[in-house]
């Protein structure tokens, strides 16, 4: 009899939590869904062609927004050369050669909290070192440069953990078979965390593309006549080219429906790069199982 009321006090427990998971999902998938509509609502009559492939004309209220989706691509691409490189080889030392000593506790302790600054911290830190200290002026390079800054403890602590998921055991059976310690990193251990680095990648390209503050001190501006030459140009962006026309623009209500517009090209390229990243996960990790 307790067996029983045990029992059926359990279910309901489950039957309860399950359900307000299930509320809970739906309440975060009904507001995303409100907040894209709305957005696309407001913004779907000014996409077109030519508004992805044309300069911006008559003080922004007409033509395209091609400089700020070139410059978004150009700081996403140089963020990606500074930080992919660097994180991914800080975290094989961490997790492959460095053991267990307190240092890399430290070190771990350290990412996490770089994880947690602001990223307008992040912008003061290039506007200092990248743009005034190194004299590379506001461009692409200072921009590319602090956005991997700020893109660091992703892929960082994204790549620990899928090299913390491969067994052990092809660690062992490889070093058993003769292969240094550097051949079984290349070639046992990344291509099997390559799925969980290829997400952490993702989620930094995501991160690059939206961020405004720190880009706003570094690399963008309001508006260029043409699209830049050189990695020490100034660039337009598309976050900060919605914040410059929602916000410091001289026809603000006018350009109304294309502030809305660039939003959903941002998120329509941030949706792009999450779908990309999902497929080539999916792909990699089949390829790994089918081994």
């Amino acid at each position: 009899m307790n067996r029983n009321i045990y029992y059926r006090k359990t279910r309901a427990i489950e039957t309860l939590m399950m359900t307000m998971i299930r509320v809970m999902s739906f309440i975060v998938i009904g507001f995303l869904v409100l907040i894209i509509g709305f957005i696309f609502i407001k913004g779907y009559r000014a996409i077109s062609w030519d508004f992805l492939t044309k300069m911006p004309e008559n003080e922004m209220t007409e033509g395209g927004i091609l400089p700020a989706i070139a410059g978004t691509f150009y700081l996403m691409a140089g963020s990606t050369f500074i930080s992919v490189p660097v994180g991914i080889i800080t975290a094989v030392y961490l997790n492959e050669y460095a053991g267990n000593r307190k240092l890399v506790s430290v070190i771990r302790m350290g990412v996490n909290n770089l994880a947690g600054i602001p990223s307008v911290v992040f912008g003061l830190f290039g506007l200092s070192l990248f743009v005034t200290l190194l004299d590379f002026r506001s461009s692409i390079l200072a921009g590319s440069l602090t956005l991997g800054v700020l893109n660091l403890p992703v892929i960082i602590r994204s790549t620990e953990e899928a090299l913390i998921t491969v067994p052990d055991t092809y660690r062992e059976a490889s070093l058993a078979l003769g292969a240094t310690k550097l051949q079984t990193v290349w070639n046992i251990i990344l291509p099997n965390a390559l799925p969980g680095i290829l997400t952490g990648i993702m989620l930094s390209l995501g991160r690059a593309a939206g961020e405004t503050a720190p880009i706003m001190f570094t690399a963008a501006a309001y508006w260029t006549p043409e699209l830049p030459s050189s990695i020490f140009d100034e660039v337009m962006a598309l976050p900060y080219h919605i914040y410059v026309m929602a916000t410091a623009g001289t026809h603000i209500q006018e350009t109304r429906h294309l502030q809305y517009g660039t939003a959903i090209v941002l998120i329509t390229l941030v949706l792009l790069l999450n779908l990309t990243g999902i497929f080539f996960r999916y792909r990699f990790r089949r390829k790994t199982m089918n081994r």
